[in-house]
């Protein structure tokens, strides 16, 4: 409790010589560069402190009585969620996307690399993204409702246009209804080339990131997704394997 009421406060820590400002400073660079259109909780005060080796940062958010939509990035059921839930999310990315910064929420090198490892090559039939400005960590568990609030805005910055619908999306895949719930209501911006290409892309970076561990559930309906949109099938994970780069 503060003087204004309920807050939250965020403490995180890092060793000194490795702290990555794309993170460090999200939340900061956030409520600077933001429009109050979109929802989220705002950061009122921030504080770093030191000791010999670690650096810390204290962040004091307002207080949100709103619980995220789910308790990981992957969903287990259908969320239930309003149809003003649908119109402020389709609003509130399309505020995002017209944002101009020099962040980089994923690098094109990346891309480069970890598409044609995990969807196999050739890949140059592609069409290639425009991007766009995206939260950059856009699943259930960072938005809130039944009224939207979108949480956790450490990684923002460019993305292949559509990231952040692809990325709620692809984390919708094991609920068959909630994913085509999420296609449904942002057909406007999945149903493109953009769309198609950020799909691809963040397939490609949950399936390597199962690959270490991270929602290995979502493998096989990321894999079926994939060869859905490229028309054939995807390499073995035995053959990813054995590819360079290991």
């Amino acid at each position: 409790m503060t003087a204004s009421g309920l807050a939250w406060l965020r403490v995180t820590c890092a060793p000194t010589d490795q702290i990555v400002a794309l993170f460090w400073n999200g939340n900061i660079e956030a409520e600077a560069r933001l429009p109050r259109s979109i929802p989220r909780p705002r950061l009122r005060a921030w504080r770093d402190w030191n000791d010999q080796q670690w650096t810390y940062r204290g962040e004091l958010f307002d207080h949100a009585a709103l619980r995220p939509v789910a308790n990981s990035a992957a969903i287990a059921v259908v969320p239930e969620l309003p149809r003003r839930w649908w119109t402020a999310l389709r609003s509130a990315l399309d505020d995002i996307g017209t944002l101009s910064t020099d962040r980089v929420a994923i690098q094109q090198g990346f891309l480069d690399w970890v598409m044609p490892r995990y969807l196999g090559t050739p890949i140059d039939t592609l069409a290639p993204a425009s991007w766009a400005t995206a939260h950059g960590d856009f699943h259930y568990a960072n938005l809130c409702g039944p009224d939207l609030c979108l949480l956790d805005w450490e990684g923002w910055g460019t993305a292949p246009r559509a990231y952040d619908a692809a990325m709620l999306h692809s984390y919708s895949l094991l609920v068959p209804d909630a994913a085509e719930r999420v296609r449904r209501e942002l057909g406007c911006i999945l149903d493109t080339p953009d769309g198609h290409f950020a799909e691809l892309a963040v397939i490609s970076e949950l399936l390597h990131a199962a690959a270490r561990g991270v929602s290995p559930g979502l493998v096989q309906p990321l894999r079926q997704r994939a060869a859905r949109l490229l028309g054939r099938t995807l390499p073995t994970f035995t053959e990813i394997r054995s590819g360079p780069m290991d």
